[in-house]
């Protein structure tokens, strides 16, 4: 049986509008380099990445300047205006390098604080199951919902933590069925915030790691 390969898409062309500045968040400095030098490095100490696909917007004018801060080589592909749209481009550009049976991490180029001790457990937790999983944490914050008037939102009711997770990344599903998901949920018009809910919708339960 052949050794699996692990691809990774890094979604990377949002404009840092509700960051509130010209320069995307992705490419802010944090300790001597940038965030998403940062968030490539797990996946570097890793080491077993067959290629890495930054997904970046058409007008990104960023990437050229910062390339020699990241621990890994990457290809580029232009994204969407979502990004799920991004995520659906990058799985497209792989697919003359990766087999129906490899393994595609999507992880956001704005989380910097991955840790490679996780990255190793989303693998060895999910890979041998053969649906997937991602990187996710309990909710311990009180939730409210809420209501949108005039002035304040007001609150409705507080919602039972129990069962709930926060979603993070990376994600890790079979790039054939990945994507087969998200351009099924595409075509049904379906604009999804994660993967993972791709795969729900496609019948397959995740992990939780």
């Amino acid at each position: 049986m052949n050794k699996p390969r692990y691809w990774l898409v890094v979604p990377a062309a949002g404009a840092g509008q509700r960051f509130g500045s010209e320069l995307p968040k992705q490419y802010r400095e944090i300790a001597g380099r940038c965030v998403l030098a940062h968030a490539l490095q797990a996946f570097a100490d890793w080491g077993n990445v067959s290629g890495t696909l930054v997904v970046i917007n058409n007008n990104d004018r960023w990437l050229t300047d910062i390339a020699g801060q990241l621990p890994l080589a990457v290809k580029t592909t232009v994204g969407g205006a979502e990004r799920m749209q991004s995520v659906i481009n990058g799985i497209r550009a792989l697919a003359d390098e990766a087999d129906e049976q490899d393994w595609v991490l999507i992880h956001d180029a704005a989380r910097p604080c991955l840790c490679v001790d996780d990255l190793r457990n989303l693998v060895a937790a999910t890979v041998a199951e053969g649906v997937g999983g991602l990187l996710a944490c309990r909710v311990a914050d009180t939730l409210k919902k809420a209501r949108d008037e005039n002035g304040p939102p007001r609150v409705l009711s507080t919602m039972d933590r129990q069962g709930l997770w926060q979603a993070l990344t990376p994600q890790l599903f079979p790039y054939g069925p990945l994507g087969s998901a998200l351009e099924s949920a595409q075509a049904r018009g379906e604009m999804l915030g994660d993967e993972a809910a791709a795969m729900e919708l496609a019948g397959h339960r995740p992990f939780l790691i």
